[in-house]
């Protein structure tokens, strides 16, 4: 919940001013529901895809306030987040629901940003492996394989989101591995590997090359470094 109207617009016009040699990165920016419009025109041929940071499960009618993901799709929006760790643990939802919401926006078209990560109480009391698996199979089974080409999966460990703390290296690539390893199980070998995971718990200019070495990492949801363009575009280029 960050940028004025004005600010979105510097950002978006920065961003793709100073694009230069990231290319061979895919570039995906999601700015609040309010300035979807104003800032997928401001990308307009830019190369640069516009997505949302969140939808509702529900197709239309009285849920005062929410946002479906036809609206979305009506706005320019190509993608979406759903899943991520703020949304599910400040506003308590479910795997149930974020599984109706992948379900919803899919069949709108919508390519899916799927987030999913344990806390530090969770990684310490050893269920790292049991809270992915929950939340994986909660959000994505029962989903066919032309639906699964339009996911993308985003690991964030909690413990690292906005705390400067970011797991090693090492860490990320252990668990990346383990939810490609787990994509094989739940759906198949040719899905987990076409599959994009991630890495989106602190990635920022600095260590973003060393993450992005990895053979399981490929890419980042970044949050905090995205409100700077230069910030941003260093980390794309980092591959």
């Amino acid at each position: 919940m960050n940028t004025s109207l004005t600010e979105a617009l510097g950002l978006a016009r920065e961003i793709r001013d100073q694009l230069n040699d990231s290319e061979n990165a895919q570039l995906i920016v999601c700015p609040p529901f309010t300035w979807i419009v104003p800032v997928r025109a401001t990308l307009a041929d830019s190369g640069i895809s516009v997505g949302a940071q969140n939808c509702s499960e529900q197709a239309k009618g009285a849920f005062t306030g929410e946002v479906s993901a036809n609206m979305l799709v009506s706005a320019g929006a190509d993608y979406v987040i759903l899943g991520h760790s703020e949304r599910r643990a400040l506003y308590h939802e479910t795997d149930e629901l974020i599984g109706k919401k992948v379900k919803s926006a899919l069949e709108n078209g919508l390519h899916v940003i799927f987030c999913c990560g344990e806390t530090l109480a969770e990684r310490e009391a050893g269920k790292l492996e049991e809270v992915l698996k929950n939340q994986v199979s909660g959000g994505l089974n029962g989903l066919n394989e032309a639906e699964l080409k339009k996911v993308i999966i985003a690991y964030e460990p909690v413990w690292a989101i906005g705390t400067g703390v970011t797991a090693s290296p090492e860490q990320a690539q252990e668990v990346h591995a383990f939810l490609r390893n787990y994509l094989t199980t739940l759906f198949s070998s040719s899905i987990a590997q076409n599959m994009s995971i991630l890495y989106g718990g602190s990635c920022n200019a600095q260590n973003a090359a060393s993450l992005f070495s990895q053979p399981d990492i490929d890419g980042g949801l970044i949050g905090g470094a995205s409100l700077k363009a230069a910030d941003f575009l260093t980390i794309a280029r980092s591959f």
